[in-house]
């Protein structure tokens, strides 16, 4: 049954990132011929608003064809004003642009509806304190509730850590233990740790850990509001952080996940209920987005690389260009899902 759900959910993702191209066109008065969910061989089809609606066998992404559009053959071009190519540059790019759009605010939506429900959060409870550390010669001790540190009130770990982290001097934790309430001054050390690339990075730190207990946050509406626009946000700037981990070799390619690892780590998620399932979504969601922006020939990036060179240059690229740059693109494409699917495949062996 988890699988199932993994697999309703990444075709809902699919089809918002479709439907954000589907409508921007249809606004723009250009003709779209089909909707498809998934690609290969078609399992089921019907006809609405004009346009074939399908759902193919291989659950891989899917695409909308829209009229003097073809991603196999760029020169198979349209004059017909409701098409595409008839367009302006611009037009285009904004049609491009709306896949991507409608993932990040998919991915919104879902972290707002997570925010509403009141997300489980790390509460800046002290676990363990690290022998001979800046938090032990303070006197920080095990069970410590931090309720504020440099005057700001504390709600999770997080906050906690992100203050520390960025402190450059003595931190004045407000730390409750026992019924009682005390002020604690710690010295952050410069310490060697890891992050979550698994690099070597130097960072303050006061030598604890967290205790392990959760509570929900008790979000407003226009709190959820705020909550859904920095997890959207951080999500994005995490996922163009790993891209270039990945380009640069900091995090190696057997890091690289395909569908397969979407669609297991969402079943996973399944297990813990509703809200672990949107998050993991949204997250996926974001995902989408950002890829889809590379500026790979086959995807939205790449196309909206066209035309922009058509609006700078004034002229759109040559077909026989188009032609080398779309191949070699569907050439890049396919050899990272042919890593992602072997890294898969490697994981479930081992």
């Amino acid at each position: 049954m988890s699988w199932l759900v993994s697999l309703l959910v990444l075709s809902a993702l699919i089809f918002f990132h479709e439907l954000g191209h589907f409508a921007l066109a249809r606004l723009l008065g250009v003709y779209v011929e089909v909707f498809s969910i998934g690609f290969g061989k078609k399992l089921a089809s019907f006809r609405a608003l004009g346009t074939e609606w399908r759902i193919a066998a291989i659950p891989l992404g899917g695409y909308v064809r829209m009229k003097g559009q073809d991603d196999s053959d760029p020169s198979k071009t349209s004059p017909d004003p409701d098409s595409y190519n008839s367009k302006t540059p611009l037009q285009r790019i904004m049609i491009l642009l709306a896949g991507p759009a409608a993932n990040f605010a998919l991915a919104f939506v879902l972290y707002f509806m997570i925010g509403l429900g009141g997300p489980q959060v790390l509460s800046p409870v002290i676990g363990d304190v690290v022998k001979d550390s800046p938090a032990a010669s303070a006197g920080l001790q095990k069970d410590d509730r931090v309720l504020a540190v440099n005057g700001r009130q504390i709600e999770t770990w997080d906050a906690m850590s992100d203050i520390i982290k960025n402190s450059g001097s003595a931190v004045d934790m407000t730390i409750e233990r026992g019924g009682f309430v005390q002020h604690v001054t710690v010295v952050p050390k410069m310490t060697e740790t890891q992050n979550m690339f698994r690099e070597t990075v130097y960072r303050p730190m006061v030598g604890i850990a967290s205790a392990g207990v959760t509570h929900a946050l008790d979000l407003t509406l226009l709190q959820s509001v705020g909550y859904a626009a920095e997890e959207t946000w951080e999500a994005s700037k995490l996922i163009f952080l790993s891209l270039e981990k990945l380009v640069t070799g900091a995090v190696p390619t057997s890091e690289l996940g395909g569908v397969v690892t979407i669609v297991k780590i969402t079943a996973d998620a399944s297990a813990g209920g509703w809200m672990a399932v949107f998050f993991f979504a949204a997250l996926i969601s974001v995902n989408l987005g950002v890829l889809n922006l590379l500026p790979i020939p086959a995807l939205d990036g790449g196309h909206i690389m066209f035309n922009l060179y058509e609006m700078v240059m004034r002229r759109a690229p040559s077909e026989a260009v188009l032609m080398r740059l779309t191949i070699a693109g569907w050439g890049i494409l396919l050899g990272l899902m042919s890593l992602g699917l072997y890294n898969d495949i490697n994981r479930l062996m081992q």
